[in-house]
């Protein structure tokens, strides 16, 4: 089953940027504020039994790393403005409204009144400059700090009263209220103690009682079974109503059990052990499509993810450790090589073969599910070798009469790539580029390593020729990715060298990122990433291969089932999850 959905256009989007400060209500008998749902009303009762693939690491929102953490984290959590996983776009959550100042350099948030973390503690204005106090604040290396740098300089939080907040950025921000989606807000009367004495990241551990940890989301921790279970049960201090006033969420108890690996999740999933499975490789998904009944599970494709594949040659300086890598380097710094690797690269294969049809062809990184991002002009050209030819033909390339392909100095065209030996699609992607490039002579040689060692190469040796790796995004903004494209990112992967842009499309791409992030409206701040994918397109530091599609499966009965493209992709919505026939 494929979930169908319409694009968002601008105007929609505009919209929400103006009136996202969500429907909200007074419940009777309660002092609360509460956040009204749209979805499906449902049923209270139940349990809820989730595949967990990796067990987590902390329940600590600040340190966690970690996917089964954030996951995990995640359902006892709340911030202050969320972004919709299925609509994409910033919403109300802990905080019912917010203004900002005609400058866009400060924003007034207001806290709905009456809330209480799942302990029943107050949460006020307190907690929140308690929270962004302890993400700010360099000693603690929180891994979100950074997305609290603006303009170069940390933003700064000031409390107003007891349900207001100011936050002031040191210069405007085009992401707007975006910045704090998933800045879990924290019990200041729990955690101020450790960190008061520096013990911050050995808080909220695994061995921690329950009792000892909360937050303000629709679950609360019960029990964790060392390598076997996590038990969470219903918040009953949840701040959200549905349509008809019943409050959220109206599950009992949510258990994530561990399991290894994806087929022993499989398995138990297809045998009735567990209700719902997630982040399924396609050839899980298509043999469960196969293998199971549909009057007992609905497995969803909900399309093009936001993760996105790619091909990419090393451009760093290796004069001085790898000579024979820089040798060959002359052809990879040849645009005309690289264009013509790309048009030689069947995508459609790598689909139809590698995904089974569960995945999407790229030319970007802005993939199909990013249906407000999305270029819609860029160029999808298909396969040609014939095009692959005449480029590298133009680039001084010839070839031998059996068909070889040798460079202007008579040396034989051949590479290698590296890519995870863990990651079986990955490794047939190297097999079929491989069998790709043999057909233009080019003779290719993959090299598979345990994903440390690959990493290492990468990102620290430069050790390598081309490799093989996937980068997924955790938001639709394109913000979310500068580092991979500023010319001094930290993940500037094929050249992590360059303290400056190395080439004028570099140059570009840099002036292109910082003008849209201080942009103040959707289509400006487009119009300037579009000419970001249009100038990867054209200059191909990356092969862009395949987006592949989110995968998920529930049994049947399950209501408000509606996986999204964005993480946690199937349990984005868990306070709306019932059971219809429990």
């Amino acid at each position: 089953m494929t979930i169908q959905r319409a694009p968002l256009s601008f105007a929609f989007w505009l919209v929400l940027q103006i009136f996202c400060n969500g429907a909200f209500a007074q419940n009777p008998g309660t002092s609360t504020e509460f956040m009204v749902t749209n979805g499906e009303v449902g049923r209270a009762g139940g349990h809820l039994s989730a595949a967990l693939t990796a067990e987590p690491k902390t329940l600590n929102p600040v340190t966690l790393e970690d996917d089964a953490s954030k996951l995990v984290t995640g359902v006892m959590m709340a911030d202050l403005i969320h972004i919709n996983r299925y609509s994409q776009m910033p919403e109300a959550a802990l905080a019912k409204s917010w203004s900002v100042s005609r400058d866009g350099r400060q924003y007034t948030v207001k806290l709905r009144s009456g809330l209480n973390f799942s302990d029943g503690s107050p949460l006020t204005a307190d907690d929140v400059l308690f929270s962004f106090n302890i993400y700010l604040d360099e000693s603690v290396h929180a891994p979100q700090r950074d997305l609290l740098i603006v303009g170069g300089k940390p933003i700064t939080v000031k409390k107003l009263d007891a349900q207001t907040i100011e936050f002031g950025l040191n210069q405007p921000y085009g992401p707007g209220v975006r910045l704090f989606d998933s800045f879990a807000i924290l019990p200041r009367h729990l955690l101020e103690e450790p960190y008061k004495k520096g013990t911050l990241s050995q808080a909220w551990n695994l061995a921690t009682p329950p009792t000892e940890i909360a937050g303000a989301g629709p679950f609360r921790l019960k029990q964790y079974v060392p390598g076997q279970r996590i038990i969470m049960e219903r918040n009953p201090f949840y701040w959200k109503l549905d349509k008809q006033n019943n409050r959220l969420p109206y599950l009992d108890q949510v258990f994530f059990v561990l399991i290894p690996n994806e087929d022993s999740a499989s398995l138990r999933f297809e045998s009735g052990e567990i209700d719902l499975i997630s982040q399924l490789s396609a050839q899980t998904f298509a043999s469960l499509v196969k293998q199971t009944k549909s009057e007992k599970v609905k497995l969803i494709d909900a399309g093009s993810s936001l993760q996105w594949t790619f091909l990419f040659f090393n451009l760093n300086d290796t004069r001085n450790k790898y000579p024979e890598i820089a040798r060959k380097q002359k052809w990879f710094s040849s645009l005309g090589f690289r264009q013509a690797v790309s048009e030689a690269v069947d995508r459609d294969a790598i689909v139809r073969l590698v995904y089974k049809g569960l995945a999407s062809p790229i030319w970007s990184p802005i993939t199909p599910g990013n249906k407000v991002w999305q270029d819609t002009q860029l160029p999808r050209p298909g396969r040609s070798l014939e095009n692959a030819r005449q480029l590298l033909k133009n680039s001084g390339f010839s070839w031998t009469a059996d068909g070889t392909l040798f460079d202007n100095e008579h040396q034989q065209v051949e590479f290698s790539i590296v890519g995870s030996s863990s990651n079986t699609e990955r490794m047939n992607i190297a097999t079929l580029i491989q069998e790709d490039l043999r057909q233009l002579g080019i003779h290719v040689t993959i090299v598979p390593l345990e994903f440390r060692a690959l990493l290492n190469r990468v990102l620290d040796t430069h050790e390598y020729e081309a490799c093989i790796l996937g980068l997924g995004s955790g938001d639709i903004d394109p913000n979310a990715d500068s580092n991979v494209w500023l010319s001094n990112g930290a993940t500037h992967l094929w050249n992590l060298q360059e303290s400056k842009p190395a080439t004028r499309w570099e140059a570009e791409i840099d002036e292109l990122l910082r003008a849209q992030l201080t942009e103040r409206t959707l289509r400006e701040r487009k119009r300037s990433f579009d000419r970001v994918q249009e100038l990867l397109a054209q200059n191909v530091p990356f092969v862009f291969l395949v987006s592949p599609h989110v995968l998920a499966g529930a049994k049947n009965g399950l209501g408000n089932f509606q996986p999204a493209i964005m993480d946690p992709a199937a349990l984005w919505n868990i306070d709306e999850l019932y059971w219809k026939n429990k």
